[in-house]
């Protein structure tokens, strides 16, 4: 038991980490919204650290294009472009799509990985939670790209579908159908990944990467 208790309090994330995975947490799920300004002051009162870990922790999110900094004026959350999301989308197909003829050979096992992902999507939207949603669905298509076997694409992809989550819940919030059409698309996937057509699994995840784009878009 003592040695659990020391594995268990070893593990325990650093300053650092706990500031830089509720910061990230607050902007992907919009409680931060695109364009909010915080200070250094605030966030180390909230977490209950110091002022060091905080400046560590925005550097890091700094560099996932998640803040910009300024200097004796504050954190400012980056608002997503018109442009940005064009660009996640295109991104998101050349590794996706690339990922997903890989994966192929190895689409049993893989099947394993999405069905259980797939029943949290539909818990969730059965519950109305759109991030829990927009997590099973990120956790889904990272399964895809991991059963590539490409270790930096999968890196590269944590990044893309971090700029995704928070412009894709903010959709689904305006627009609550949208949650039943995403259950219903990745239901279609894992359909096409128990048949023997590799052509038609491929063509459902670039069509449904291709339909992304207008999903991520708050109704007008």
């Amino acid at each position: 038991m003592a040695y659990l208790v020391y594995i268990m309090h070893t593990s325990a994330p650093s300053a650092t980490t706990r500031v830089y995975q509720h910061l990230k947490r607050a902007i992907l799920e919009r409680i931060h919204a695109e364009g909010a300004l915080l200070s250094e002051a605030e966030i180390a009162a909230t977490v209950g650290v110091s002022r060091t870990p905080v400046r560590e922790a925005l550097l890091r999110l700094e560099s996932e294009g998640l803040v910009a900094l300024y200097p004796k004026r504050g954190v400012l959350v980056r608002p997503v472009s018109a442009a940005e999301i064009e660009d996640v989308i295109d991104a998101r197909r050349l590794v996706e799509v690339h990922a997903a003829q890989r994966a192929w050979a190895r689409r049993e096992q893989l099947t394993g990985e999405l069905e259980p992902l797939l029943s949290a999507m539909r818990a969730a939207r059965d519950d109305g939670d759109v991030p829990g949603l927009m997590a099973a669905d990120r956790a889904f298509h990272e399964a895809v790209v991991a059963g590539g076997g490409n270790a930096i694409l999968a890196e590269l992809y944590q990044r893309l579908r971090d700029r995704q989550m928070r412009i894709g819940i903010t959709a689904m919030r305006l627009e609550p159908q949208r949650m039943d059409r995403a259950v219903a698309d990745h239901a279609e996937l894992v359909d096409a990944l128990r048949g023997t057509d590799l052509a038609h699994w491929t063509g459902l995840v670039e069509r449904h990467i291709g339909t992304a784009a207008l999903r991520m878009r708050p109704a007008r």
